[in-house]
């Protein structure tokens, strides 16, 4: 049956959309501060820069639980099940090719790299709050673990290990935006409209 040209369907919800500004941004902050921070080492800046740091691994841990739960509780574009799809994974495994059909929500193939960075980010926070509390008496554990020096040595290569994944994921990303972009495939302002453009068969109404 002959498709009518793309057209524009709202699929995303505002606070999703939010959710991922914030997760994205706060890891901006992150890598930023982070790098600041070695780069001015022992000078004036660097105590400065790693509270930056703290602060912004505090609003990716809030960022991250609100939209665990809304996961859970949020309209069907933002439910884990959206991300969820084993079937396409096994199909494009075994026959080495990506799904041709597009669908309302998130992709297939990129929710399995989204669910991957979730669990890389949620391994950053937990490896963050202990070196947070070890290294620098700070955080909700501090109380706990304050003079845990030994955690900077269990802690800090799963998180610089979490930190260099979360880099590949961030080039991945971006580099899969840019390829649907050549491709004419309108996917990189879906987190800012919440607007998917979807090609829909002809006769078929659409809400």
């Amino acid at each position: 049956m002959p498709h009518s040209p793309p057209h524009p369907h709202r699929v995303f919800d505002p606070l999703l959309r939010l959710l991922h500004w914030v997760i994205a941004l706060s890891i901006v902050a992150l890598i930023a501060t982070s790098q600041l921070a070695e780069w001015f080492e022992h000078g004036p800046y660097e105590d400065t820069l790693w509270e930056l740091h703290i602060l912004s691994g505090y609003v990716l841990a809030a960022g991250l639980l609100t939209r665990l739960l809304w996961g859970v509780v949020g309209p069907v574009s933002a439910r884990w099940r959206d991300l969820w799809h084993p079937a396409v994974w096994k199909d494009s495994l075994q026959n080495l090719r990506l799904p041709s059909a597009h669908r309302a929500g998130h992709d297939p193939i990129a929710s399995l790299a989204y669910l991957f960075a979730y669990g890389v980010m949620a391994l950053m926070v937990i490896t963050g709050l202990g070196l947070a509390a070890s290294e620098f008496q700070a955080g909700p554990l501090a109380g706990w673990l304050g003079n845990a020096d030994w955690l900077e040595d269990v802690l800090g290569e799963p998180h610089e290990v979490g930190f260099a994944l979360m880099l590949g994921f961030i080039g991945l990303h971006l580099a899969a935006l840019v390829f649907h972009q050549l491709r004419g495939e309108r996917v990189a302002q879906s987190m800012v409209t919440g607007k998917q453009y979807l090609q829909t068969e002809k006769g078929v109404q659409h809400d």
